[in-house]
């Protein structure tokens, strides 16, 4: 334990898991599924979907972590041995994200070096759409490998960052959270009173916030708020494992995680302000789409240039924008590759910082694809099956092992020691882990694959050729799985050799 780098403070942990929680997703993805689904009847599903699955499972990785002092591998191996190849799909499958979520990073710091470009396009719809297809030079498909020298640049930008923020582990990032966590507050915050000023705001905030009862009946809706819930907290990823095992023993895992999971859902209510009074003040709402990117990059740009009359004005607010998505990105980029270190170092015995730099390098190079000309194809199709298939089944799997294999009373009094205002109750607990999450989970990957194989054919998009589907998504999904199998046979030959052993990793009581 005096090893293992600890955070400085209660203040600092919640500060860094907030930090890994809220990313992109919330400024972009959240407002476009409430507009998708009658706006404030999807923030009614989200917050049931928040305390029946997304908190219990939240204090579920980080009290296992803390207790075991153990990333993710390690963590699953000390709930049951042959539960380590869920550790290993969680640390994998944060890996095939990073390499594309840095470049979704470098694309934001693309627009912001080129958000001045705005203050020539006012009231040009057509041209501020453009921007971003102009500067990447994506064709949309599997066709194009050039690379455009500025967004080369940009990624190599996004790398560096993430690992100057993560280079010393808790240390380094307790010092950074404490500006990337406040800086996308204040700058939404700004965008908001700008947002609620326009005439017509009220419009957009009056669809955010009424419910339309109508919209419950719609499955879908469920679908994406329990999605969004899932994805939102950064649970599954390793992530919750890794900051669970800097957590010192005096913390209180159970108003943490309570802290944690609403500070996210207010960040994403605030975005959703962001973005329903822009669009209401700029006559767009019927524009608001559930795609983050298509909101990111090709949408709010057309916001932008109508907000005035004048240019540099626009330009400016356009260049708040893309630095409050810097701010959010920067904090999710860092915290996976942070999740994968520490379980590869906690597993191999390797010095966590050049375990760092070997992620940031490796990832780095494999990032290279998504900046290709074809590189938003490729990119859609990994992400859809990176948390549409892989990210579903390994929380599925995560339910199953910690609910019905081991006690989940001695995992629920990790989460209550050290409670004061609020205890985790047994049976809240209990019916989340056993029942509540696995049958959600397993629920949203049916519907998926429902999707994909009876509404679609079987074939994602049918722009793609399905040979790219294959290797994009299926062969990586199959990766994932087998890589902690994989990992087997290396460490057992290591062990053969002489120069390996493997930590016991034993919960005591």
């Amino acid at each position: 334990m005096e090893k293992r780098g600890q955070w400085s403070s209660r203040f600092t942990f919640i500060l860094a898991a907030i930090g890994s929680a809220v990313g992109l997703g919330n400024a972009w993805r959240f407002p476009g599924l409430a507009a998708k689904h009658g706006g404030g009847t999807f923030l009614v599903v989200y917050l049931f979907a928040m305390l029946a699955m997304g908190i219990p499972l939240l204090m579920m990785e980080i009290s296992i972590a803390r207790k075991l002092r153990k990333g993710a591998i390690e963590s699953m191996r000390g709930i049951g041995k042959k539960w380590e190849p869920v550790g290993w799909a969680a640390t994998s499958n944060a890996f095939v994200i990073v390499c594309y979520y840095a470049v979704v990073f470098a694309w934001v710091i693309l627009m912001f070096i080129n958000s001045w470009q705005f203050a020539g396009m006012t009231g040009d719809s057509e041209a501020a759409s453009g921007l971003f297809f102009k500067l990447t030079e994506t064709t949309g498909a599997i066709e194009g490998f050039g690379i455009p020298w500025q967004v080369g640049v940009c990624l190599l930008i996004a790398w560096a960052l993430i690992f100057v923020c993560i280079r010393n582990g808790a240390n380094s990032v307790g010092k950074v959270v404490k500006f990337t966590v406040f800086a996308p507050v204040i700058l939404l915050l700004i965008m908001a009173i700008k947002g609620c000023t326009m005439p017509g705001a009220m419009d957009g905030i009056k669809i955010l916030f009424v419910p339309d009862l109508t919209a419950l009946s719609d499955p879908s809706l469920w679908v994406d708020a329990i999605g969004q819930v899932f994805y939102s907290l950064s649970i599954m990823m390793a992530i919750m494992f890794a900051y669970g095992s800097y957590v010192g023993e005096d913390a209180d895992i159970a108003a943490d995680a309570m802290i944690i999971a609403f500070s996210d859902m207010a960040i994403s209510v605030l975005s959703g302000i962001v973005m329903f009074s822009t669009m209401g003040g700029t006559g767009m709402l019927d524009k608001i789409t559930a795609s983050g990117i298509g909101t990111a990059f090709i949408v709010y740009p057309q916001a932008i240039v109508n907000l005035t009359d004048i240019g540099w004005f626009n330009a400016v607010f356009g260049a708040i924008f893309y630095l409050m998505l810097i701010t959010l990105a920067i904090d999710s980029a860092f915290s996976i590759v942070e999740g994968i270190s520490a379980a590869v170092s906690d597993k191999f015995h390797f010095k966590p910082k050049k375990v760092t730099l070997a992620i940031c390098l490796i990832a780095g190079v494999i990032s290279i694809i998504f900046i290709t000309q074809a590189g938003l194809a490729w990119l859609d199709i990994v992400d859809n099956w990176a948390n549409s298939v892989n990210l579903i089944l390994i929380g599925v799997l995560e339910c199953l092992a910690i609910g019905w294999t081991f006690n989940l009373r001695k995992v629920l009094t990790e989460v209550n020691k050290n409670a004061k205002n609020f205890k985790m109750p047994y049976w809240w607990f209990s019916a989340s882990i056993k029942f509540i999450a696995p049958i959600l989970l397993a629920g949203l990957f049916l519907w998926n694959m429902y999707v994909l194989f009876f509404q679609k054919g079987g074939s994602y998009d049918p722009n793609y050729p399905i040979w790219a589907q294959i290797v994009a998504g299926w062969a990586v999904s199959v990766l994932v799985f087998v890589s902690g199998f994989i990992a087997k046979i290396f460490v057992n030959a290591k062990k053969k050799k002489g120069n390996y052993t493997e930590d016991e990793v034993v919960w005591h009581d």
